[in-house]
């Protein structure tokens, strides 16, 4: 093939296209042997799904193999949950605490900025008081936030 027919997207279609059946028939196969699985006891020998067994039956087989492997699944996800949530807990709640003093560093940081700048420019302010009354309650909302970020880190 020529390298433009590369380039236009054509082998990988093919390729695609291949793997796509593959995955199929991949499918149906562990579906069917899970099925057969499900259906035999624990010591029993396996039985053999075949194109002999009627479609209603092996679609039962199927529904009922993909139940057992949907209840298998969602039991492991549960407990794999829960324990992920036993071992992180207690960083759970110190990174609380490390956050909630970030936070409040940076709003003091920025309240510190808001009244250091509101100081070197009072004179500035006097031909339009905005621009001050906007700096003193930027200032004032920062320090409040900031205050308020370490107190609720104080009280975990």
């Amino acid at each position: 093939m020529p390298a433009a027919t590369i380039i236009n997207g054509m082998r990988p279609r093919i390729v695609g296209r291949a793997l796509g059946i593959c995955v199929r028939v991949a499918g149906r196969i562990v579906g069917q042997r899970v099925a057969a699985h499900a259906q035999s006891g624990v010591g029993a020998p396996r039985a053999r799904v075949g194109p002999s067994v009627p479609l209603a039956a092996r679609l039962q087989q199927a529904q009922a193999a993909s139940q057992a492997v949907q209840q298998i699944a969602t039991q492991a996800r549960q407990e794999v949950n829960r324990g992920i949530g036993g071992f992180l807990r207690p960083f759970r709640r110190v990174g609380g605490i490390v956050w909630l003093e970030v936070t409040g560093f940076f709003f003091l940081l920025f309240a510190a900025i808001f009244a250091l700048r509101l100081w070197q420019n009072w004179a500035g302010f006097s031909g339009n008081p905005i621009p001050r009354d906007f700096a003193v309650v930027a200032a004032a909302v920062f320090l409040y936030l900031g205050i308020s970020a370490f107190w609720r880190a104080h009280h975990r």
